[in-house]
């Protein structure tokens, strides 16, 4: 277990996608580039609302959530989502246990489906630790089945994420940059990905890259003006 999961007090249970090294990469970065003035250098008080998308077990709202308590004067607003209904009843759970049941707002919604129209344009940053493995190596593994949410991207592992990027089209605050924080793994189709990215007018930059096992998982981010 990683050391940012220790000083969370989470639960998890076999139906939501647990924190694996993905997860604690992107966490471990933000761990890295936040203080009390801004995230990875955007500043803090030109910040309103903030999305995480694919919540899972809330592990990375939380995170955000418990920094910003403890910093007084900041008026961020923290969503959270996630398609899987026992997700958001865990990330609820979770929340409540470190006392930021208050901190967060959760959402049961298929990626924007469900979101009210009062959140559009309003999302300064959204951070999506999107299902990104083509379809074809999921289920050639039986015992992936039950969690294929959590890592079926599509046919060439990068479909769900498109269709995202094109419905955050809607939801990201048109003023000034907004940004999107996502992991991708080398084993979809980064090339096409990358070129649907730029065809949506998103500027790209790689932040790190780490070999796990069969795979290169890289954390991205992308910007809009």
């Amino acid at each position: 277990m990683d050391d940012i999961s220790k000083e969370l007090n989470l639960d998890f249970n076999k139906n939501v996608y647990k924190p694996l090294d993905d997860t604690y990469l992107f966490l471990k970065y933000f761990k890295q580039f936040i203080n009390k003035d801004n995230i990875d250098g955007i500043k803090l008080n030109k910040i309103s609302y903030i999305l995480d998308m694919g919540t899972g077990t809330g592990i990375i709202a939380i995170f955000f959530a418990k920094y910003f308590k403890s910093n007084l004067g900041l008026n961020i607003k923290i969503y959270a989502s996630d398609i899987l209904l026992d997700a958001i009843k865990l990330s609820k759970k979770n929340a409540k246990k470190n006392s930021l049941e208050n901190e967060i707002v959760f959402i049961h919604s298929n990626l924007f489906k469900n979101f009210p129209i009062s959140l559009k344009h309003k999302f300064k940053i959204i951070f999506f630790n999107p299902p990104y493995l083509p379809s074809e190596s999921i289920f050639k593994k039986k015992n992936e089945k039950r969690n294929f949410y959590s890592w079926d991207g599509g046919k060439k592992g990068i479909e769900i994420f498109e269709n995202f990027l094109i419905q955050s089209i809607e939801f990201l605050s048109p003023i000034e940059k907004s940004f999107i924080y996502f992991l991708f793994s080398t084993n979809s189709a980064l090339d096409l990905l990358y070129a649907k990215i730029e065809e949506l007018g998103f500027e790209l930059k790689i932040l790190i890259k780490t070999h796990f096992f069969f795979e290169d998982i890289i954390l991205h981010c992308i910007t809009r003006v």
